[in-house]
């Protein structure tokens, strides 16, 4: 468990943060960045991109890794472990990135409904972990005190997690400016003679 949250919350909020987007646009020839950005821009990059399917990714996928006969029969694998740890890290930074990265997200949702997206990411954390601590319909091949302390991990190390990605949000937020154009100056009329 810890590892799963080392590298599906803890190193994606570290690897977001460091703007790997704006690194690689920087690096590329003005054209191949255009080419990037446009694929940014797609349809299907910015339904990638929207929090939800985040979520459902991030977090909805622990639960067939820990409910399901599929978290044990790729713990057993090297290729399965390998699988499900490229997919924790890959929806970990796509959470991450949707939430509170600094690089320029397509069609970004504001930070209120970001921080709605990150409270029920916490809720389902939380939930996923005190049902793993009771034992509630677990499908994890291990003794009882292994399983609950798995789930003490996940709680509280979540929960931690989750505090430093609510942090990055806040300190990634740039507000809008509000542009105010001054109300044109009525023209002095023309005196008649």
């Amino acid at each position: 468990m810890a590892q799963h949250m080392l590298v599906g919350m803890y190193a994606p909020l570290a690897l977001v943060l460091a703007a790997p987007v704006t690194l690689v646009l920087r690096g590329f020839r003005p054209a191949a960045a255009r080419e990037v950005t446009g694929l940014l821009h797609s349809r299907p990059a910015r339904a990638l991109a929207h929090p939800a399917v985040a979520l459902a990714l991030s977090t909805g996928s622990l639960v067939p890794l820990y409910f399901t006969p599929l978290g044990d029969a790729a713990m057993r694998s090297p290729i399965g472990h390998g699988l499900m740890l490229a997919h924790l890290l890959a929806s970990g930074c796509l959470f991450a990135y949707v939430i509170a990265g600094p690089d320029p997200v397509p069609a970004r949702p504001g930070v209120l409904a970001r921080l709605v997206y990150l409270g029920v990411a916490v809720a389902a954390h939380a939930l996923i972990a005190q049902a793993m601590y009771g034992g509630f319909l677990t499908d994890i091949y291990a003794s009882i005190s292994q399983v609950q302390q798995g789930a003490e991990i996940m709680y509280y190390g979540g929960d931690i997690a989750e505090l430093l990605l609510a942090a990055a949000l806040v300190a990634t937020w740039r507000p809008q400016r509000r542009t105010s154009t001054p109300a044109p100056s009525p023209r002095p009329r023309a005196a008649r003679l």
